[in-house]
Order: C-alpha cells, then structure tokens, then sequence
C-alpha cells in the first residue's frame, strides 16, 4: 500500500446536516467517523460545518448562506477538498462544482476511494472498480466538465464535449459488463474452494469497521493478519484454521461494515462475503469503548439482514474493554441513566447480556479473558459437531 506520509497531504473541510430528532452530540460522532474517513484516505480535515435542515436542499445540499459560509472559508484557507457526510444527487454535485471549482467528495466517493488504496488482490480490486463505475456512470456528465474545466476547456452543451461524453458513457458500460464477467469467473473458482471445506465448521467473524477482528482473527489462529487502527484495513475474506481443545474450526475475517456503505460496494462484495453466508456460527465483533456502540450493532445487523444472515447462531464478543472508561468515584451523574454512566461490570447486566445470544467481554490487544472466549466458542462448535457430524472422530 502506497505510503502517504511523504506526500503533502490534501486539506479538506467537512460538511453534514442535522435534521429532526438528531442531537449535535450524534452529528458530532458522525463526522468524527468522516474525518476518520477522510484520515485513511491520507486527507486532513481543517473544519466542519453543520446546519440545521428538515431535508437537504436540492440544488446545493445546505442552504445558500451556509454554503456562502462555507466558500469563504475554503477561499481563505486554500483548502482542496469539500466532503459531505451524506450522497449527493448529479444536479447538487454539479451546482456544488461550480460554487467552488474544487475537489468534491461525497460520503461514496470517499469510501470508495479508500476502497480504492486498499484493495490489493484481483478479486478485491475487480469488485472496488466494478463499484466504483457503477457509482460513477450517472455522474459521469459532472465529472467529465469538471474535467474539462481543469484544462481549461470550453462549453461542452451541443458540442464535441456531449458526444465525448456518450463515448466514455458506452466504454463505462462495456467495462462494467467486463468486471461483472470476471467476478463470476472468480466466484466459480471460490466456490469450489468453499465446497472443498464443506465438512469443515465454519465461523466467520463480522462487525462494524475498525472494531478488532483482525485482532481477534490473531489471537485464536496465532497467526499475523494485517490489522491496524484504520477503517477497512481488511478488504480481502482471509480464512485461518483454529483449534479449541481438540475441535478445529475455519474461522474466517470478512470486510467490515459502516453506517451508509455505499449499495454499490455491498453488491460488488457480496461474493466475498459468502463466507458469512454459508458459516455455521457467526461473531459479532463490537467495539464497547465507541459511544455509539449501539448504532454499530444495528449497523451491521440491518446489512447481515440484506445478506439473508441475520438469523445464524451468533457470539457477540465486545471487544477493547482495556478502552472502556471506568467511572470513578464521585463521578456518578444520577439524573441520566445512560451508558457512560455504567462502568463495565453494571453494563454487562444489561440487555446485552440477556438478549438471545451469547455473550463474553475481552480484550483481544491485551488478551483479556481470552479463556473464557475459547471455552464458549469450543461448545459452540461442539455443539454444531453434534448436530452436524455425530459420528466426528474429533467428539470421542
């Protein structure tokens, strides 16, 4: 992966809306995950801007005096980037583009481009093309005169410029059919690799971006994934034979997820997460020193249900507890019974600890109750043995 601490990085201010029922507190935590964002993509962000609407509008997403607001702080700052935290349509790219002349990223574009850096083998980079085409093909008449104005070109209306655009329009497509053509190519041959470990357990590890999976992956097959306090730093399903006690399972580390994962990607990618498909068991992998936990889990539920896997048998395993601030004494705030006013024993009396799945609380950096991790996860796996296979040499 190309190091971007050498080069001059690019500046970037960060606008999202706050609209009915979201407090400033969320809005805050969503553009924290943006400058996230925009950090993995070597970008550094400079400023934010928030406005209060019912709906974005439809010409410019905020409205004419935020974005006058905003234009002068890019212009007195010299900075390169706009990104916005939500999608934005053709018309409203286009009308931003000619506010500004600048680089304009929507909340997709980002995404993807990260998609872009990260994706390192061919089937990784031919789902991350494919996705980021089909993202582009309805744009492409923004994109190609925002082009055009880089090189200092003329009007394109009626002109050269709208067949260039049919042109580019009709090779976009045949590209598309052309990925789409090879993806099925890749996915034959992984099925028959996923055929072959039929008479395996499999478990495959999901969850929100940047909540430990690598790690965990790590520790139970002591092997050294990549992992990295980035998002998406894992793009590519990477499988791993485990053992617990005398029972071996095929654990498997999957891409993670993210609040508004552009459709596109999850259709590219739904291939690669066959393997959370077709496992056994699932681990839902959850970050319990992140504010908005909650949100996450839902986050990926609601995309585990667009995978038709949201009823497997799964472990929520709540990772980084080492991270989760425990409330000193004297601390209390007895008005607001709110999780940050849990410590970590009283939260694990909650309804995360009574819902239908089990539950166990680690710390996969500092090996934290890492034993009794492996003690549930073995009777699961025993238990689909039993189910499955009863006649395993592996249960006598």
């Amino acid at each position: 992966m190309e190091d971007y601490s050498t080069n001059k990085k690019e500046t970037a201010v960060l606008v999202g809306l706050i609209s009915r029922g979201q407090s400033d507190e969320l809005i805050t935590e969503y553009l924290d995950e943006l400058a996230f964002l925009a950090e993995t993509a070597g970008i550094v962000t400079k400023k934010r801007f928030t406005q209060r609407l019912e709906n974005p509008d439809v010409r410019s997403f905020v409205g004419k005096g935020k974005l006058a607001e905003i234009r002068a702080y890019v212009k007195e700052n010299k900075i390169d980037v706009i990104i916005f935290d939500d999608d934005l349509s053709p018309s409203q790219l286009r009308n931003i583009e000619k506010e500004f002349e600048k680089k304009i990223y929507d909340r997709s574009l980002l995404i993807l481009d990260i998609f872009t850096m990260r994706a390192s083998t061919a089937q990784a980079k031919t789902q991350v093309e494919l996705a980021r085409f089909q993202y582009l093909l309805p744009r492409l008449t923004n994109m190609w005169t925002h082009l055009e104005r880089q090189r200092g070109g003329t009007n394109t209306r009626g002109g050269s410029g709208e067949k260039e655009i049919e042109t580019d329009k009709r090779m976009i497509r045949d590209r598309i059919a052309l990925l789409k053509k090879n993806l099925l190519a890749i996915d034959k041959q992984n099925k028959v690799q996923r055929k072959n470990r039929k008479s395996s357990v499999r478990i495959a590890l999901v969850g929100y971006t940047n909540v430990g999976k690598s790690t965990i992956m790590n520790v139970l097959s002591k092997s050294d994934i990549f992992a990295e306090n980035k998002l998406f730093a894992t793009l590519d399903t990477t499988v791993r034979k485990v053992v617990v006690e005398n029972l071996p399972f095929l654990l498997s580390d999957t891409v993670g997820f993210i609040r508004k994962l552009p459709h596109q990607l999850v259709e590219s990618f739904k291939s690669t997460l066959d393997e959370v498909r077709e496992s056994d068991v699932l681990i839902h992998v959850i970050d319990i020193s992140h504010s908005t936990f909650e949100d996450q889990i839902n986050v990926v539920n609601k995309t585990l249900g667009e995978l038709d896997a949201i009823d497997k048998p799964t472990l929520m395993v709540f990772n980084k507890i080492d991270q989760y601030r425990e409330i000193e004494e004297g601390e209390f705030d007895f008005t607001a019974n709110e999780k940050q006013n849990f410590s970590l024993t009283d939260l694990k009396k909650t309804w995360m600890a009574k819902e239908n799945v089990q539950c166990v609380f680690i710390s996969a950096k500092k090996k934290q109750n890492i034993n009794e991790f492996r003690t549930v996860l073995y009777h699961m796996v025993r238990d689909i043995y039993e189910t499955k296979y009863p006649y395993s040499h592996y249960l006598y």
